[in-house]
């Protein structure tokens, strides 16, 4: 599919060490890679600790100015693992194909992926995408998405046209 316009993105990790500066952020530079070698326009970067307000908070206030956010980190079953909670407390519509797409494709990687609880979402006109804290996982998730995600963005952005091939 040929884009017509850029998709502004923005890349949140959610890890308490990571906002702490305990730990190198290593899976939003490399989703932010993955992203631009792509062809979208990253406007923002965050790295905010595992609090579901906080995360409530933060894709709220991207959602009005982007098309695209993407997290990574808070997606298993860990106490602090929160950001699939956080996501669907305030998106409108949830993509259950996207979300399943991603574990399915993973669990020819790993067993571990069965445990995921990412979710994938609309707020308003824009698409959020709950990825794996690790760079692999995260870009591995985001990888298999492509083919379908601009036609997504279109749709959610109220692109009319025909979606029959």
């Amino acid at each position: 599919m040929r884009r017509d316009s850029v998709f502004r993105t923005v890349v949140i990790t959610i890890s308490d060490r990571g906002a702490r500066g305990e730990r190198i952020d290593k899976s939003g530079p490399a989703v932010e890679d993955l992203l631009r070698e792509k062809g979208f326009e990253i406007v923002g970067r965050q790295i905010i600790p595992d609090e579901k307000y906080l995360i409530r908070e933060t894709l709220l206030k991207w959602c009005d100015i982007t098309d695209l956010i993407v997290t990574t980190g808070g997606t298993g079953v860990g106490p602090r693992d929160v950001t699939p909670d956080a996501t669907r407390e305030i998106i409108d519509r949830e993509i259950l194909g996207m979300a399943e797409a991603m574990r399915y494709h993973s669990m020819s990687i790993t067993p571990h992926a069965m445990i995921s609880r990412a979710v994938v979402g609309i707020l308003k006109h824009t698409l959020i995408i709950n990825l794996p804290g690790s760079p692999k996982g995260a870009t591995e998730n985001l990888s298999v998405l492509f083919p379908a995600l601009d036609h997504a963005i279109e749709k959610i952005k109220g692109d009319p046209s025909e979606c029959a091939l």
